[in-house]
């Protein structure tokens, strides 16, 4: 069981997730099923078997949430000691060489990112090539998109 690396606020919007599926989604679905019941015949009883169904999923996503959290090795990078680099947790800001686009990137752990928040796992192909750089360095990047190429222009640990 190998530990996976997680940001702090990762962590916190695990366990707000894990909440809300145990206290409200869980207990909406039981609800569900027991007015599916009432309902009688449960073989051609469409709602029965979308509420069975909905309590899979939930009870799925609580046992993943579990494993994330009993693998978690939070990492605090404002407590880090750094020499400038780029390591897990870090925000970097790039810029795209080829169209002179500024972009903000945190690099985070697998179940945290999220591209359309610049939240990158640190394991994807942008994420391998800043680990480890410093400011001013240049990355070449090769994306499914084709090659891309930054410049590293700031690295923050908020």
């Amino acid at each position: 069981m190998d530990k996976e690396p997680i940001t702090v606020a990762g962590l916190k919007n695990l366990k707000s997730e894990l909440e809300d599926l145990k206290n409200i989604q869980r207990p909406k679905v039981v609800e569900a099923i027991a007015e599916a019941r009432s309902h009688g015949d449960l073989k051609e009883n469409a709602e029965y078997h979308a509420a069975k169904e909905q309590q899979a999923l939930i009870e799925s996503r609580v046992i993943a949430i579990n494993d994330l959290i009993a693998r978690a090795n939070v990492i605090d990078v404002t407590k880090i000691d750094n020499d400038g680099k780029v390591i897990f947790g870090s925000t970097v800001k790039v810029e795209d060489l080829e169209s002179n686009k500024k972009i903000s990137y945190k690099l985070v752990g697998q179940d945290e990112a999220d591209i359309s928040k610049n939240l990158i796992f640190y394991r994807s192909p942008i994420g391998k090539s800043l680990i480890g750089k410093h400011k001013g360095e240049m990355v070449s990047v090769d994306t499914p998109s084709g090659e891309r190429n930054f410049e590293i222009k700031d690295v923050e640990y908020i």
